[in-house]
Formats: C-alpha cells, sequence, structure tokens
C-alpha cells in the first residue's frame, strides 16, 4: 500500500503551522524539522505529530533533504508552513498515488501566492509549478542552494490541477523582514558560485528585474500591489548585487 509523508520545515511559524498542519492530518506521516524555534512553532506542532526534528538554523535545503531522509512512506510531499493544501489538492494527490500506474515517479504542483492584500496572477509569480509530490525512491534530493532551493528531477512528471495556496508576505514590515536575510543568503550563493557584481550589475539589473515583471509578466495587470510587488522585487534585486559586489572587494 502506498503511503505519504508531508515535510513541513519550521523557524518561529506559531503563527502558521497549526492551521498548515490541520490540513494535513489525512496523510499517513507528518514530519516536522524545526530550527531551535523561540515561539509555540513546536508546542503547536506536538499536537499533530511526534516526528519533529529540532536542527542548529541551516539552509532550507539541508533541512527538507533531512526531512526526506526521515520520511518511511512510499510518497512525499513537501510545503511550507506557510502554504494551504486545500480539499482539491488533497483528492488530486490522493487519486495520484491510488492511481499511479508507475509511469509517474513525481508531480508539479501550481502554487498560488497572497501578496499584502490579494492573490497574485502575473509579475511572473503565477503560474508556478515545481515538484512537490514524489516516490522516495527516486532518490531526489534538493540542491545546496541557501534560498531558493530546487528538486532536479529528469523522469517523467505529471502536473496537477489544484493549487497549493501560499500565504507569503503579509505586511511590508514581514517582507521587509525577509528581504535582508535573503538577500544575503542570495548574495552568498551566486559568490560560491565563482559570480561578480559590478556597478552595470547594480544599475541595470534592478531596473531590469522591474521591466521585466511588471511589463513582460504582466504585472501591471494586478494594479496597484503588483507595481509594489515588482517594485519590491527590483529593490531585491539591487540589494543581492550590492552585497555581492562587497563580498568581493572584502
Amino acid at each position: 500500500m502506498n503511503g505519504l509523508s508531508v515535510i513541513v520545515i519550521t523557524l518561529n511559524e506559531e503563527n502558521n503551522i497549526k492551521e498548515c498542519l490541520e490540513l494535513l492530518t489525512w496523510t499517513d506521516e507528518i514530519i516536522v524539522i524545526d530550527s531551535n524555534s523561540k515561539d509555540k512553532t513546536v508546542e503547536l506542532a506536538k499536537k499533530f505529530t511526534d516526528r519533529i526534528y529540532l536542527v542548529d538554523e541551516r539552509s532550507f535545503a539541508f533541512k527538507r533533504n533531512l526531512g526526506i531522509e526521515k520520511a518511511t512512506k512510499d510518497w512525499i510531499l513537501w510545503i511550507d508552513a506557510d502554504e494551504r493544501v486545500t480539499d482539491g489538492l488533497k483528492e488530486e494527490i490522493r487519486n495520484a498515488i491510488k492511481n499511479n500506474s508507475g509511469k509517474v515517479d513525481a508531480y508539479l504542483i501550481n502554487r498560488k501566492s497572497f501578496f499584502i492584500n490579494k492573490f497574485i496572477k502575473h509579475c511572473g509569480w503565477y503560474p508556478d509549478y515545481s515538484i512537490r509530490l514524489f516516490k522516495k525512491s527516486t532518490g531526489l534530493k534538493f540542491n545546496t542552494a541557501r534560498v531558493h532551493e530546487e528538486l532536479s528531477y529528469k523522469g517523467r512528471t505529471a502536473k496537477l490541477k489544484a493549487k497549493l495556496l501560499h500565504f507569503t508576505d503579509l505586511t511590508f514590515e514581514q517582507y521587509l523582514k525577509k528581504l535582508n536575510s535573503y538577500t544575503t543568503s542570495s548574495s552568498l550563493d551566486l559568490f560560491d558560485l565563482g559570480k561578480k557584481a559590478g556597478l552595470i550589475d547594480i544599475i541595470f539589473r534592478p531596473a531590469f528585474a522591474f521591466l521585466k515583471m511588471y511589463f513582460l509578466k504582466l504585472g501591471f495587470l494586478d494594479g496597484f500591489i503588483g507595481l509594489v510587488l515588482c517594485s519590491l522585487s527590483s529593490i531585491h534585486v539591487l540589494m543581492k548585487y550590492s552585497k555581492l559586489y562587497f563580498l568581493k572587494i572584502n
């Protein structure tokens, strides 16, 4: 019988973890990888599972790979604490596992993100497909990137139709709080790859990021919040390459 393990990584997610795990009680095994949260995240998670592993602050990839290692079921689903599995997605996942013919070992799920006050439909944020459901036997592992870690699979995949809801930054303060740490990690990833940044990168890359998201990816159709998102994303790029520049000269 095919079983399903779900992996959730956490760090100070007391405002998200209960609602996230409540929607996952239908799975066979819930695995939480927590980076020693200072709030009630672990206490709340214990109401849903005893498979909780505490680790020092490490990369997202490390923690997800640890979750894969600890999973005991045939299939693995990974989500974040600020994501929600809808009833429609739950049934589609169940059917995909139950009716799997062995030809497809990994499924891509489309994520729809809520930013500040609305779901984003453009800006390059949607559609947003990635491998979220896969057989443990594929041996899939996340790459070593500090942020935006990915699964790479060369076998046959299929797409599920139902969407995974992502309630990302709900306030400007929440976005700005993450901005510094994410841009630092991104710059370090580029530095590890031997990348360098110059004044051209710092001047033109942010502008191109805005133009691409707002015009080519139709961000203007998301109204005022689309403008805000594209503008903040260009600032993200500016900070990332500025930090990379200073890594080079230090």
